[in-house]
């Protein structure tokens, strides 16, 4: 088997949907620090395989209202540094040349996406900015309320559940014509439903699991999981310990998850995103205001890949199976839609 899982992390196109990365060296370069990807991350990311990284841009609550616009832009900056920095080991992906010569030249492709939309404010004039500034995906929602929809919760929230409002509905209209992809990882379930109604390209969600198996509303639904497959959609295995089971969360829960979404939305579906938190959020919040309290990555970095590869050929997968899981399905999306 260490032959065969050696051979898939080698040779497969690895691609992590979701990691919180902008705003991890957004935070060290204010520090002084330079080459945050280079000296924190990149070994990790070799050692698992990891061909394509999509960062989120996560913007902390403390910064909202008026100060998104300039902590994401903040964030995009760090970024284009760090691209300067290590220009010989990590490519902006925007288009399909740039994954492509990511996988091609062995370099770590990393592209850029909203985790919330709350740096436009209720401007849709801002999104074609960021658009020009290289980001390629809209992730609607963080797990809160901003202008264009209602974020889940992690337990239902007694009252009317809003949907996308009408500026969501241009967010999505205009993200699509530009050539940028829906992200309904977070948002609630009304305005998942109002998201299905109006697309018409893939929707995915990055970073988010089964609410069959653990019924948190920060999961998807069967129905939910069939309607965003139905359009062509992909939906990435989250390795956050309360995402993936409220007891005994490890890495046969983790593939549990995969296994059900096999059976419900069939192989062509499932990919990873992982949203590995430990190494960004563990150490350096004391409890208020994040996205990670009191839970832990049953995945320890990305070099512990392979321990989730291991458990699947135990189940049965096939080399071509985990090729579509492990990245194809995903590349398959952004294909589809970025131009």
């Amino acid at each position: 088997m260490k032959t065969r899982v050696k051979s898939i992390h080698k040779n497969f196109t690895i691609v992590d949907a979701h990691l919180d990365l902008l705003y991890d060296i957004e935070r060290k370069r204010k520090m002084g620090q330079q080459k945050v990807i280079e000296r924190e991350y990149l070994e990790e990311f070799t050692e698992g395989g990891i061909n394509i990284i999509v960062s989120s841009i996560y913007i902390d609550g403390e910064f909202l209202p008026e100060l998104a616009l300039r902590k994401a832009l903040d964030q995009i900056s760090a970024f284009y540094s760090e691209l300067e920095e290590s220009a010989d080991k990590i490519i902006f992906v925007k288009n399909l040349t740039d994954i492509d010569k990511a996988i091609k030249e062995d370099k770590i492709g990393i592209l850029l996406s909203f985790e919330g939309v709350e740096p436009l404010i209720n401007d849709i004039n801002l999104l074609r900015i960021f658009y020009e500034l290289g980001v390629r995906g809209v992730g609607l929602t963080w797990s809160r309320r901003n202008f264009a929809a209602d974020g889940c919760s992690f337990s239902r929230v007694k009252g009317k559940e809003n949907g996308l409002s009408e500026f969501g509905m241009q967010v999505v209209k205009e993200a699509q014509k530009l050539g940028m992809f829906i992200d309904v990882s977070h948002i609630n379930d009304a305005g998942f439903w109002d998201v299905m109604e109006i697309t018409t390209q893939p929707v995915i969600a990055s970073h988010s699991n089964c609410r069959a198996l653990n019924g948190i509303m920060r999961n998807l639904t069967d129905d939910q999981i069939r309607a965003l497959a139905k359009t062509g959609g992909v939906i990435g295995i989250n390795a956050v310990s309360k995402i993936v089971a409220e007891h005994h969360a490890d890495i046969k829960a983790l593939a549990d998850h995969v296994d059900h979404l096999r059976e419900v939305a069939g192989i062509e579906h499932i990919g990873l995103g992982f949203d590995l938190c430990d190494k960004i959020f563990a150490r350096q919040h004391s409890g208020k205001d994040t996205k990670q309290v009191r839970a832990y990555d049953v995945i320890e970095g990305h070099k512990n890949i392979y321990q989730l590869t291991e458990e699947l050929i135990k189940r049965g997968y096939t080399d071509d199976e985990l090729r579509l899981i492990y990245g194809e399905n995903f590349l398959r999306v952004y294909k589809n839609i970025l131009k």
